[in-house]
């Protein structure tokens, strides 16, 4: 980054000052104050002037030049999915982009103000299999920071977004729906002197089965695999609970067609969301049982 005139012409004294053989010549004390020896008129400021002033305008032919690289390599390389995930996520719903490039303006605008604008919390980029097309999974946040999905007027400017930073030929699909929902049929085995028989605590009527569940569904990673093992594991350092025992497990998501959620498929061992996230259909068929 190009210095200042000032720190330029300041970097120049102090050398020509701490000049021995100028010392000697100019007699003045090595190390001493250009502007306390040399006057604003005498000829040695003027060159100082001169030379700090070209210095100045080839520091900053060398930031252009720098810039302009950058440029041209920016809009020559293909980008990585790891950029369309730090793109989507950099979107800001209401402000339009610099014109003829991927940027925002930001002048004037709080730091507050550009993440609000920010709606994107969750993002997720992979390759269609078989197809020349990227998967963009987006999901926000509500008051409560539970995940959903941005509403249809923030889809349509998020598309528009995402057409105008994209790679010339890419093709796009943006998968921002309802959570997936997740069906377990349990039977918890529990310790008959902490747990009640509906699953509720015997000390405060909390329900921990269902809040580990909770738990752990959103401490995945957005798009991440849900293992049913590990969910078991969560589940048996409840207190009180016995045995986790896991009869079955299915999900479904929303159909993009009908727009609905189509039928539970089984889980059998792990499951990536569509939706990037899960969420519980309900505990109806979590059953409780007496260990012992």
């Amino acid at each position: 980054m190009a210095r200042t005139l000032t720190e330029i012409k300041t970097a120049i004294k102090i050398t020509f000052m701490n000049n021995e053989v100028l010392s000697s010549t100019y007699s003045f004390d090595v190390g001493s104050d250009f502007d306390t020896e040399f006057s604003k008129v005498s000829l040695e400021n003027i060159l100082i002037d001169i030379i700090s002033f070209s210095t100045w305008v080839l520091e900053k032919l060398f930031d252009q030049h720098a810039q302009e690289v950058s440029d041209q390599i920016a809009n020559l390389k293909p980008h990585s999915l790891r950029w369309y995930r730090s793109k989507a996520r950099a979107f800001r719903f209401g402000y339009g982009l610099i014109e003829d490039s991927d940027q925002y303006d930001n002048t004037g605008l709080t730091d507050e103000q550009i993440s609000t604008s920010q709606i994107i919390k969750y993002c997720a980029v992979n390759e269609a299999v078989n197809e020349s097309r990227l998967i963009i999974k987006i999901a926000t946040e509500d008051a409560n920071n539970n995940l959903e999905p941005i509403n249809a007027e923030q889809l349509t400017a998020f598309k528009e977004y995402l057409s105008e930073v994209k790679d010339a030929g890419n093709t796009i699909t943006v998968t921002n729906y309802l959570p997936d929902l997740l069906y377990l049929n349990m039977v918890i085995y529990y310790d008959p002197l902490i747990f009640a028989p509906d699953g509720s605590l015997l000390l405060d009527s909390t329900r921990p089965v269902e809040l580990a569940i909770n738990t752990f569904l959103k401490n995945l990673p957005f798009n991440g695999v849900l293992q049913l093992v590990k969910l078991i594991d969560a589940l048996q350092q409840v207190e009180g609970v016995e045995i986790p025992h896991l009869v079955s497990a299915s999900s479904s998501w929303i159909n993009p067609t009908s727009g609905g959620y189509g039928n539970a498929e089984a889980i059998n061992v792990y499951k990536i969301p569509e939706s990037g996230y899960f969420k519980p259909n309900n505990f109806s068929n979590i059953s409780y049982q007496p260990y012992g």
